[in-house]
């Protein structure tokens, strides 16, 4: 067995296959989640990673040592698991890597009804019951059966739209090889769009470009298609299917702050079109909030910032009853989801939208577009709250807070700039996300907090 710290993240296991993340270490994690959750069955799902099927085999036959059952849901995307572990009210296990490179192995967890199981609801517990061992097999060993619910989650994510108010818009998705070659068809069969697929078969390997749309080389592709068959949309699905990126048809990709206030504005706008009682409140983390914030009152909605991560903005929907939650990261939750994530349900709202909008995706998302930005910059520091609090104090005549790592707001809405700077759970580095008023703007400040964090200022 590796050594736990190396895997077990802020908000999942992750680990190089089989040097760091095992069948051993994936049996006793089962075992450890049945004695944690207290279930007497586990929703176990799988991604076409080669080590995906090993894992999760390991996993079941430590769920049933520790006397619950195991439903097998087979082969399919992570927002699909999040949709039984609500739908079915039982607690859920996702192997997969994400976006990670065909190296690595992972699981994803969440409890009955989609709740969320990150370092601090849950995580730390399941580590330490694996770290100590010493958990007893049951009197009785538990049963497998088989359940496909593809078809039913098809049907909830189409139920999110107005099927008839959708055109025959050109679509091209790229699913990278990933699990949305199995899921995308499976909802676009139903629905009035020209959809085609690049890389639609399922392979570990990533033979074609890893399956991570947050880097802009991995969508090259997909972008050259767009503007070869002059297709109106384009979806970049990362490995699991749960992020999407969504690309206009000029071949200009949308930031994750972008799509989330289109589709705040979509949901809050239908929201009060229904004359529902309940609050419209929305929740976006601390990178998409600047940007979004003035979109989300626009359109009668009550904007709340959140950490980032999907335990936290899981966490704050249930406080807050919203009705949506959006992160940069093109990770979108909806309350009618049970609070999940979603790629797809992403996507076909977006599809909606430019259907009744009956202009082009570019010239939509210019009404949702009140920054330049700076997309997310890495660098490496040697100690990562050191350097935060030397920018903290080469900025502090701007307004600041600690809700995630550091932000200070320099008078962005009054024609100023705005920046965010938080540490990687995983990496020696610091994350800057940075929004001006214009791209020369935001060139000029970056260079500036850069040379803070380097020292060279």
């Amino acid at each position: 067995m590796a050594s736990l710290d190396r895997i077990f993240k802020a908000y999942d296991i992750r680990g190089v296959y089989p040097d760091e993340l095992d069948a051993e270490t994936a049996r006793s994690v089962g075992r450890a989640f049945v004695a944690f959750t207290g279930a007497g069955r586990v929703l176990v799902a799988w991604d076409m990673r080669t080590s995906s099927e090993e894992l999760s085999a390991a996993f079941i036959d430590g769920v049933l040592e520790q006397g619950a059952d195991a439903v097998e849901l087979g082969l399919t995307s992570t927002d699909l698991i999040y949709f039984a572990a609500g739908r079915l009210d039982a607690p859920g296990a996702m192997f997969t890597a994400s976006h990670n490179p065909a190296k690595y192995g992972g699981i994803k967890l969440c409890l009955a009804g989609a709740r969320p199981v990150g370092e601090d609801t849950g995580l730390k517990q399941i580590k330490a019951m694996v770290a100590e061992g010493g958990l007893l097999p049951a009197d009785r060993r538990g049963t497998t059966t088989k359940q496909d619910l593809l078809d039913e989650y098809a049907d909830h994510v189409r139920s999110f739209v107005e099927v008839a108010s959708l055109r025959p818009l050109k679509v091209v998705a790229d699913t990278g090889n990933g699990m949305g070659g199995l899921v995308v068809p499976r909802v676009f069969d139903r629905l009035p769009f020209q959809l085609e697929e690049l890389y639609p078969e399922l392979d570990g390997t990533f033979p074609n470009h890893p399956a991570d749309p947050m880097q802009p080389e991995n969508l090259k592709d997909l972008q050259g298609q767009l503007l070869e068959t002059a297709a109106d949309v384009g979806l970049a699905f990362d490995g699991d299917a749960d992020r999407v990126v969504l690309v206009d048809e000029k071949a200009e990709p949308l930031s994750g702050s972008t799509t989330t206030a289109m589709l705040a504005a979509s949901i809050l706008d239908k929201h009060q079109g229904a004359n529902v009682s309940s609050n419209a409140n929305v929740i976006a983390n601390v990178i998409a909030y600047p940007a979004v914030r003035q979109i989300i009152e626009e359109h009668g909605g009550h904007a709340i910032r959140s950490r980032v991560g999907h335990s936290f903005i899981k966490a704050e929907m249930a406080k807050y009853d919203a009705v949506f939650g959006g992160e940069h990261s093109a990770h979108y939750y909806f309350r009618d989801n049970y609070r999940a994530d979603s790629g797809l349900i992403a996507a076909v709202l977006v599809l909606e939208i430019v259907s009744k909008a009956n202009k082009p995706l570019s010239q939509l998302r210019g009404e949702f577009e009140r920054y330049a930005t700076s997309g997310e910059i890495n660098t490496t520091v040697d100690d990562q709250q050191a350097v935060i609090e030397r920018v903290a104090a080469a900025f502090k005549e701007g307004d600041q807070d600690r809700l995630d790592g550091l932000t200070v707001d320099l008078g962005l809405e009054s024609g100023g700039w705005w920046f965010n700077v938080r540490p990687s759970n995983t990496e020696p580095l610091l994350r800057l996300n940075l929004l001006a008023q214009t791209p020369a703007d935001v060139d000029q400040h970056v260079n500036e907090v850069v040379a803070v964090m380097k020292g060279d200022a």
